[in-house]
């Protein structure tokens, strides 16, 4: 036998045992070969942590506000803003960053059906399982949508996200970079112990003058549902408790 054909023979054999193994290998780690090969899998939240967790804490220092402790973020539509606080002392929140909200799709009201491309507006909580670290978006969290206000009301939807990019179906999309630092801080708050956050979600600021403006609005009732949740925070520095009764929310002090 030549030197040539042992190789070829010994090569022919190796792919034979790789083929047969890679089911196998794909069923028991979920992971395709090179992933195998190379180590582990890239955890791309973790990749996300690395880059912006050692100038987080350091912002957070300056503020007296410690990374892990709990969040809670508010999001208006007209301004495009996502509003960030972090739980301080004697449990108030402290406002720690503004961020642009990229884009957002629809215009000023909630989201009523599936496909109307309406960007949610209400009260919602993300809890752990409702984080994507492996989102088509770079990173994501689910709203939670529909709530329970939104199925007494019958509207339809589902998998209305927070996420990076600048591309939007419902959902409201913040950039990679400022994803990157929301999810980093939100998967932080959830490890540290916060069961969930909450997201409350305006048409816009709804101090008195604005929402006077918006009187002729199909929305004004429902804003003004939202309208005391606002002013609950704004008063208190705590997220209010919020529960739905009778199809309407109710809101009690934290």
């Amino acid at each position: 036998m030549t030197v040539r054909r042992s190789a070829g023979l010994i090569v022919a054999g190796l792919a034979i045992v790789l083929a047969a193994g890679i089911p196998t290998l794909w069923a028991a780690t979920g992971t395709s070969l090179m992933e195998r090969i190379s180590g582990a899998q890239v955890d791309r939240a973790q990749m996300a942590e690395a880059r912006v967790k050692p100038a987080l804490e350091r912002d957070l220092r300056q503020l007296g506000l410690r990374y892990g402790a709990p969040v809670f973020m508010r999001i208006f539509k007209r301004e495009k803003e996502l509003e960030l606080w972090i739980e301080g002392d004697a449990q108030r929140f402290v406002h720690f960053r503004t961020y642009p909200v990229c884009t957002y799709s629809g215009e000023l009201g909630p989201k009523q059906r599936e496909g109307d491309n309406q960007a949610p507006e209400g009260f919602y909580r993300v809890a752990a399982r409702q984080l994507n670290p492996q989102s088509n978006y770079h990173l994501s969290f689910n709203l939670g949508y529909p709530n329970a206000y939104d199925r007494a009301h019958a509207r339809t939807g589902s998998l209305l996200m927070v996420h990076g990019s600048c591309v939007s179906i419902g959902c409201y999309a913040m950039g990679d970079e400022g994803i990157e630092e929301i999810y980093t801080l939100a998967a932080a708050a959830l490890a540290g112990g916060q069961r969930a956050f909450d997201v409350h979600a305006f048409p816009f600021r709804l101090d008195s003058t604005s929402l006077a403006g918006a009187g002729n609005s199909p929305w004004f009732a429902f804003w003004n549902e939202l309208k005391a949740g606002y002013d609950s925070f704004e008063k208190s520095r705590r997220p209010p408790r919020i529960d739905v009764r009778d199809r309407h929310y109710t809101i009690r002090e934290p």
